[in-house]
């Protein structure tokens, strides 16, 4: 394969035109008509905002290299080292699990509110541990660290973490009885929405949605998610439906008083990739090996981030207690 065509199959690789152009050919614009083809249109949306947002930001002189540095290179990476793997992690969770199921839940308009209340679930328990267990906040840290918001975030994750979330989401689902079927639309659904409310102010700057803040997890709720000023760590971790956010405690809306401040706590060196892919394991295998005794090696393993055998640190719950306190002494 020649420059040219390398560089063309990538370009329709990044926008996701493949499987749209491979319908056209077979089908003619009648597939669109199809599930298959609706599929395909969704597929372009987002990298076509990406570009969109991009543009937007050169035009008004606001654009930041350091703002889209790292997740373009940690998408770079994670296509170099393979994203099948959560392929393969979805399969084996059906063939082993979906047996298992009391009862099974089939494509339906009741189905499909069941399955997204189960799917919602899934996605908070993954993504609450990923917060919660330091492991675990290895895997998921990369992608909290970059310091701005925008579409390109959602290519900065790290290349386990696809396959960890799809093992905890698609297990609960299947023994929650959700068909696969069902379970590949919602999939479909969820992908699409967990990127568009990535969706940075330099493309749209009231990230509400209007009235469906009140009902639905939007760009504004996910914005706090990716703070890290204390009020904010640690909250909405839901992706559509924000049920269980409110269920939990976990809910936070933006605050007008209360500027969102992107990133993670710990101290990065700006711009570097490898820090933001790996900073995060190197952190922590280095307080393993500080600490004393092995029940303190474990602890680190599984306690939240933050958390110290001396104090040292602190968690995103005592930081959030000590911001209270201190605002409490203000008034």
């Amino acid at each position: 394969m020649d420059l040219g065509s390398q560089a063309l199959h990538e370009l329709v690789g990044f926008f996701g035109l493949g499987a749209l152009l491979e319908l056209l050919a077979s089908e003619g614009y009648r597939g669109l008509l199809s599930g298959a083809g609706v599929k395909a249109l969704l597929f372009p949306v987002i990298p076509a905002l990406l570009v969109y947002e991009l543009l937007r930001t050169v035009a008004r002189r606001r654009f930041r290299l350091e703002d889209y540095k790292i997740p373009f290179l940690t998408m770079v990476a994670n296509r170099l080292i393979g994203a099948v793997l959560s392929f393969g992690v979805v399969a084996l969770c059906i063939a082993l699990l979906q047996p298992l199921a009391l009862f099974q839940v089939e494509l339906s308009g009741w189905g499909l509110l069941y399955g997204y209340v189960v799917w919602e679930f899934a996605h908070f328990v993954y993504h609450y541990l990923a917060h919660k267990v330091r492991l675990l906040w290895c895997l998921h840290s990369t992608h909290h660290a970059p310091t701005a918001m925008n579409l390109s975030v959602n290519y900065a994750h790290l290349f386990l973490e696809a396959p960890y979330a799809d093992l905890v989401r698609t297990s609960i689902c299947m023994l929650a009885g959700v068909s696969p079927p069902l379970l590949l639309l919602i999939m479909l659904i969820d992908g699409f929405w967990g990127q568009f409310i990535h969706l940075g102010e330099h493309a749209l700057k009231d990230g509400r949605l209007g009235r469906l803040h009140r009902w639905i997890l939007t760009p504004a709720h996910h914005r706090v998610h990716h703070a890290r000023n204390p009020l904010y760590m640690d909250t909405n971790f839901c992706n559509l439906l924000n049920v269980w956010d409110r269920a939990f405690g976990t809910y936070q809306p933006q605050r007008e008083d209360i500027r969102i401040e992107y990133g993670i706590t710990r101290p990065m060196k700006p711009g570097s990739f490898l820090d933001a892919y790996l900073g995060e394991f190197r952190a922590l295998l280095r307080d393993v090996i500080a600490a004393p005794g092995l029940r303190n090696k474990l602890l680190y393993l599984l306690m939240p981030p933050g958390w110290s055998h001396d104090g040292r640190y602190k968690t995103a719950v005592e930081s959030k207690r000590e911001w209270l306190a201190q605002r409490q002494e203000a008034v």
